[in-house]
């Protein structure tokens, strides 16, 4: 079970407390309260694991260790260890307090979410000519406290879309070395599935029934992971008793979710031809070309069609060798 949305409440280390020592050796008398430590930080980082957000489903508060109290003969206490919460790439963090997004978009991007409090002085930096023994010393700071949530977006360069059992998950396996379960039977995917073609991340995604947008069939939680990915490609069954219909669906349900997924560049494949006559498929595609003129007929059993869509991703993977350089 792929985890993308939770709530955590993370509190950072308080700094230890300063303390309030005296030099008793002869003819070294004095203040020597050492100063508290550094509370720990909590910080987010990026990973390649999908299932990072998975270990908070049910640890819900994260807390980082305060910092050491000072010692006597000027020995400040350690400063506590910095927290790190792996998160997987494509993750915005809301910081529900101040409204505050962070959007972890890179392996190994660290960022700090919650500062540790700083260690208090100890009664060695109060002291001054007119004040030989003091006995002031400073508790340290707490730590920040915040509710987080996390929300993951995958960051993929190819969404597969449309209506649920339409071929998506095949073509997945076919093109790369995921493991997508398929049947023949609707909402077979349900959770995203990711799969790299070269320098290529496709991922597909459960299909959309009408309504997805207010929360239908699989609906919003899933349409968030179509927002990053840079190129659509839509899948329609050849089988549909009306596929113009089925297109439409998607499209409206992407629109209403957000109106900039329908200026994505976007492949139309109408899938599973194997299953039709020639003239059907015929048919089905003269109409959708005229709603989309990057309509293509594939099937996993046709190596052709497979040529077809592997030369649209060679094409893209160039296009995105260009952008690098």
């Amino acid at each position: 079970m792929l985890i993308d949305d939770v709530k955590i409440r993370a509190t950072a280390g308080t700094g230890g407390k300063g303390a309030v020592a005296f030099n008793k050796n002869l003819m070294s008398l004095g203040p020597v309260g050492g100063s508290g430590g550094k509370g720990g930080s909590i910080y987010i980082e990026g990973i390649s694991d999908l299932n990072a957000l998975n270990k908070f489903r049910f640890e819900k508060e994260i807390k980082a260790k305060n910092g050491q109290d000072g010692r006597s003969q000027f020995r400040d206490g350690n400063d506590a260890k910095d927290l790190v919460l792996s998160v997987p790439v494509g993750t915005v963090a809301h910081n529900l307090k101040t409204g505050e997004d962070i959007e972890i978009t890179k392996i190994g991007q660290q960022v700090v979410i919650a500062r540790g409090g700083a260690g208090g002085k100890g009664n060695f930096h109060f002291r001054s000519s007119t004040n030989t023994t003091p006995k002031e010393f400073e508790y340290g700071e707490p730590g920040e406290f915040l509710e987080i949530r996390f929300e993951l977006k995958l960051i993929a360069d190819v969404g597969f879309v449309g209506l649920p059992n339409v071929g998506k998950s095949s073509l997945l396996n076919e093109l790369t070395n995921a493991k997508s379960k398929v049947a023949n039977y609707p909402f077979t995917t349900l959770e995203p599935n990711l799969g790299a073609y070269y320098d290529l991340i496709l991922a597909d995604l459960p299909g959309l029934i009408e309504g997805a947008s207010k929360g239908k069939g699989l609906g919003i939680k899933f349409l968030r992971h179509i927002e990053r990915t840079k190129i659509l490609f839509h899948f329609v069954a050849a089988d549909s008793t009306d596929p113009v219909s089925d297109y439409k669906t998607v499209r409206s349900e992407l629109e209403t979710y957000n109106k900039l997924l329908l200026e994505k560049p976007e492949y139309l494949f109408i899938s599973k031809k194997d299953v039709v006559s020639e003239n059907a498929a015929n048919e089905v595609t003269r109409n959708l070309k005229k709603l989309n003129k990057n309509t293509i007929q594939i099937s996993i059993f046709d190596w052709d069609s497979i040529e077809l869509v592997k030369k649209i991703l060679n094409s893209l993977i160039s296009e995105k060798t260009e952008q690098k350089r």
